[in-house]
Formats: C-alpha cells, structure tokens, sequence
C-alpha cells in the first residue's frame, strides 16, 4: 500500500512540460467533495452543507499553477435515488467519470466502509483506463489508529475488486492539511497541454447558478433533514440599479427559493419572516463578496407542488 504524505519528486528540469486536464471527486453523499473542491480553489466554489446531496449542478473549480491547470468536477454524491432529480444526479456523476481525466474518491476518515462505499468502489473497478486516487477525507477528526485502519481498509478495498489505486491520500480541507500534497499527486496524471481557460478564472458556473446556490445554502442551516431535498432556488433577474452614481453602484437580485408543499412554508419563512430575513442577510454577504459589488437582495418563497418527481418542474427549476 502506497499512502502519501510528502510531495513527488519535482521534474529535474525548470522546462517541463504544461499539463492541463480535468479531475472528479467522487463518493457518498457529505464525504466533503464540496470543502475539497474549494480548498484546492482557494475560494468558495461549491456550496456545502451538513445535509446530505446538497451538491446538484457540477461545479468546476479551476486551480492554476506554473506547471499545470487542474480543473475540478464536483458532482453530486452518487446514491440510491428515490425520485427523479435522484435519478437524473446519478446520470450526471456517470457521465462525468467517462469524462475525466483522474477520478478522486472521497472517503472520510470517521466513518467506516459501508455498502454505499462499496457500491461506488465497484463502479469505479469497471473504469479501467482512468486512474483512481482514494482521497481520505476529515482526517482532523480521528486519532492515528483510527486513520491507519481506514487506510488499510481502503487498500483492501481497490484490492477485493481487482484494481490499484494510483494513489492513497489522507486531507483535511478545514486544517488545510496536505491539500496542496493532492494536487501534487494529481496534477502529474494530467496530459500535457496549454492551460484550458483564462488565468485567473475560478470557475465556469455562471454568476447566476453561483447566486442561486449561495442562498439555496443559507435557506439549508438550521432546517429539519427532510427540508433541504424539497429547496430549489432560482434568480429571476440580476440588474444594475439605475440612476446610481459610478462611485455607489447597486446590484438588484431578485430571487424565488421554491419548496414542494405549502406546510414548508413556514418553515423556510419563520416566526413573522425572521427565518428567510436571516437567510436574505447571510446569503447576501457571501453574494457581494462573489460579485464585490453592493447587492439588495429580493427573496420570496414559492410553492412548486412535488417538483422533484415533476419532469416539467425539474426542467424549469434548471435540472
């Protein structure tokens, strides 16, 4: 078993080659896809949330550096869906593995191998050519001998269903521990080509996907587990407030955060509109630090009867 803790070597030469492809986190839903994705970023690319499922669009996360652009798939965690949106999120993590060019699997560190892992692991045994890095995730919250455990269980793993991982790594995204180790070991994987977009950018998702889903993330804390499957958010329109000075611009965001039955109403609403206040001044803070413009923030909340088992719902809530 081949577990990394430091750095490969660095090619002998200053002139070596530009390597530019694409990566995939994979796993069970809340195996911290999202918190890796955007510690490799630097910034906040993907939303994340202690429910899980709570990734829907795959995001991409570009990491720059002077050898190599790393672009970052986040999907959503494959699982065994109950409705339609589950089944289409199945279909997305599925065509995103045939895609890359290295799959990362997310495994956290403080809970054991359980059918779901497994499930996942054998799919990935049936990929053969694209090499396959266990990424073990968490790791600040176990001690040494429960992490070496889950390490040697991992390896066993990729071995019961007859294939080697390229490699096997322990992280932590929140102590940004061996972060920078994974794209290491990732980056030399890649094929050799020019960078795939501009420097600078940190993800192609459009503004107003990235808006929807920092409010969709606020309306998600603090809500009962079977709330946050039923929350979609869209953003109707984001427009310049007219008649503002250069030196003082506003931006007007107006946005619908649907649920499936009018009893959810109240709860994303709260006691005489506390609960979706809070939600519009936590989410508007993280907008205008996306945007780095002064944002007012339009929110009100919608009734989509049973969207997510509705195919023309699910189309018009973008899935």
């Amino acid at each position: 078993m081949s577990v990394r803790t430091q750095s490969p070597e660095p090619p002998e030469s200053s002139g070596a080659t530009h390597r530019a492809g694409f990566a995939c986190f994979v796993g069970r839903p809340n195996a911290g896809k999202s918190t890796l994705t955007n510690a490799l970023v630097g910034q906040k690319v993907a939303i994340t949330a202690n429910q899980p499922q709570t990734t829907r669009h795959t995001v991409r996360g570009i990491v720059h550096r002077p050898d190599a652009q790393l672009i970052l798939v986040d999907t959503p965690g494959l699982h065994k869906p109950r409705t339609l949106l589950g089944e289409r999120l199945n279909d997305i993590v599925r065509t995103t593995w045939a895609e890359v060019d290295v799959i990362g699997f997310c495994l956290p560190a403080n809970e054991k191998l359980g059918p779901g892992d497994r499930f996942i692991a054998k799919e990935l045994a049936s990929i053969k050519k694209t090499p396959k890095i266990a990424i073990v995730t968490k790791t600040d919250l176990v001690d040494g001998k429960t992490l070496a455990e889950q390490l040697i269980a991992i390896d066993l793993l990729g071995k019961e269903l007859g294939f080697e991982w390229a490699e096997i790594v322990p992280v932590s995204a929140v102590a940004d521990k061996q972060v920078d180790l994974l794209a290491d070991l990732i980056v030399p994987l890649l094929p050799e080509g020019p960078a795939l977009y501009p420097e600078g950018d940190l993800t192609d998702e459009p503004e107003q996907v990235m808006v929807a889903e920092l409010i969709r993330e606020a309306a998600l804390e603090g809500v009962r587990d079977e709330l946050p499957h039923s929350i979609a958010v869209v953003v109707e329109e984001m427009l310049p407030r007219e008649d503002r000075p250069a030196d003082r611009p506003l931006l007007d965001i107006h946005a619908f955060v649907y649920i499936e039955r009018p009893s959810q109403k109240g709860i994303i609403i709260g006691p005489k509109g506390k609960r979706l206040k809070e939600v519009g001044i936590k989410s508007r803070k993280q907008i205008e630090a996306l945007l780095g413009t002064p944002v007012f923030l339009d929110l009100h909340v919608k009734v989509a009867k049973d969207w997510q088992r509705d195919p023309r719902q699910l189309r018009k809530l973008g899935f």
